[in-house]
């Protein structure tokens, strides 16, 4: 009895302080990253995420770092390393956590990434994907306060590229702003 006693408290130390060492290094790579040192903070989540293979949080950090990081790139092979890592690995995210908001307005972000670099290219092919992504993300959590401002702050995009109102959008991110 008294080994089982032991196992089981030895068990519960070693959960813990794997637990306790995830936490420290999320909160490494999070101050990295408000360091701007968003290589190593990508980098970083990337060690975790291959240690805890089985969470999609430290995959999402590694893709939302490098997508954030390559909004105003102009390095075009830059840019193309940055947003093929994210890709990578908000796939890897969908393959752990299927039908999650976050992840598929991850994707429509990285594509806005994309768009932002080069319209004209990208513009046409990944425009009415991100439509069909930011749908999606509405169908799975039409409460997410990060979906509902993400889609209105695409659909804005979209309304000033055409020249349209912005002012029927206003309402979505009000409501947002209510739900944070």
């Amino acid at each position: 009895m008294n080994r089982i006693l032991i196992l089981f408290f030895l068990g519960c130390a070693l959960t813990i302080q794997a637990q306790d060492k995830y936490a420290q290094g999320m909160q490494k790579a999070f101050e990295l990253w408000g360091e701007k040192k968003s290589t190593e903070a990508s980098n970083l989540f990337e060690r975790i995420a291959m240690a805890e293979d089985d969470n999609w949080l430290p995959y999402y950090y590694v893709a939302l770092v490098n997508t954030t990081a390559s909004f105003g790139e102009k390095d075009q092979a830059q840019l193309t390393q940055k947003l093929e890592k994210a890709k990578e690995f908000i796939d890897i995210a969908h393959s752990l956590s299927p039908e999650n908001a976050e992840l598929v307005i991850m994707e429509a972000m990285i594509n806005t990434a994309w768009i932002a670099f080069d319209g004209a290219t990208y513009g046409m092919t990944l425009s009415g994907k991100n439509s069909q992504l930011y749908r999606k993300a509405m169908e799975l959590a039409p409460e997410n306060p990060r979906v509902i401002f993400s889609k209105a702050e695409w659909d804005m995009g979209a309304a000033r590229y055409f020249g349209q109102d912005t002012e029927p959008y206003c309402k979505d991110v009000e409501k947002a702003v209510e739900l944070f």
